[in-house]
C-alpha cells in the first residue's frame, strides 16, 4: 500500500520548503507535519488538502502521482490485495490498486460468522461473482437466493443489494464490479 506521509515530503523537498514553511503556509503545525510525513498519523482530508493547496497541487493530482510512482506488475501475492472492508465482519481484499487504467473492480470477500454487507445499496455498475465456500444470502431487489459453493450471480447494481453469510462457517466470494464502484 503506498504511503502518503513520504511522498509529502518529497513534494515538499521539491519545493524548496522546510517543514516549518510549509506550517506556516498551510496553517498546520510543523509538528503535524513532522508526524504525517513519518507515517505516524494519517492526515484528516481537509488537513492533507490544505497541505497540498500550499505545496501547489491538488488532492487528485497529489494521488495521480503516488499510483504513478508504483511499479505496475500483473501479478499479484496475498499481502499485495489491499483491504478495503473490515476484517471483522466482511473483508473485501482488493486486487489490482496499482493497476494503470483500472476499469474493473476484482475483490476476495470473507463473510465471518453472520457476516453482512448491511442495509441494501445501490450503485452505477454491474456484479458478478462465484461462492467458493460457505452459505450466502443474496438479495437483490424483491428476489433473494442462498448461493453456495459453486453457485454465482450476475446482477445490475442500480437494484439494491446486499450480502449475507446464513451458514454456520466463515463464506468466500470471488467477484467482479465494473465500472469499479463499491
Amino acid at each position: 500500500m503506498p504511503r502518503i506521509g513520504p511522498h509529502l515530503k518529497d513534494l515538499r523537498n521539491r519545493r524548496k520548503l522546510t517543514v516549518r514553511e510549509l506550517a506556516e503556509r498551510s496553517g498546520i503545525s510543523h509538528a503535524t507535519i513532522s508526524l504525517i510525513e513519518r507515517d505516524r498519523t494519517s492526515p484528516s482530508i481537509d488537513t492533507l488538502s490544505a497541505m497540498l493547496d500550499a505545496l501547489g497541487t491538488t488532492l487528485v493530482g497529489f494521488f495521480n502521482d503516488i499510483q504513478q510512482s508504483i511499479p505496475y506488475s500483473p501479478f499479484y501475492n496475498e499481502d499485495d490485495l489491499i483491504e478495503i472492508g473490515d476484517v471483522e465482519s466482511v473483508s473485501y481484499r482488493m486486487i489490482g490498486m496499482n493497476h494503470p487504467n483500472r476499469q474493473i473492480l476484482m475483490l476476495r470477500e470473507t463473510y465471518e460468522l453472520d457476516g453482512d454487507s448491511g442495509a441494501p445499496i445501490a450503485h452505477t455498475a454491474q456484479e458478478a461473482g462465484f461462492v467458493l465456500s460457505g452459505q450466502v444470502e443474496l438479495t437483490v431487489g424483491k428476489a433473494k437466493q442462498v448461493l453456495v459453493a459453486g453457485q454465482g450471480y450476475y446482477f445490475d447494481s442500480q437494484m439494491p443489494h446486499r450480502f449475507r453469510n446464513v451458514g454456520k462457517t466463515k463464506a468466500e466470494i470471488i467477484s467482479a464490479v465494473t465500472p469499479p464502484t463499491f
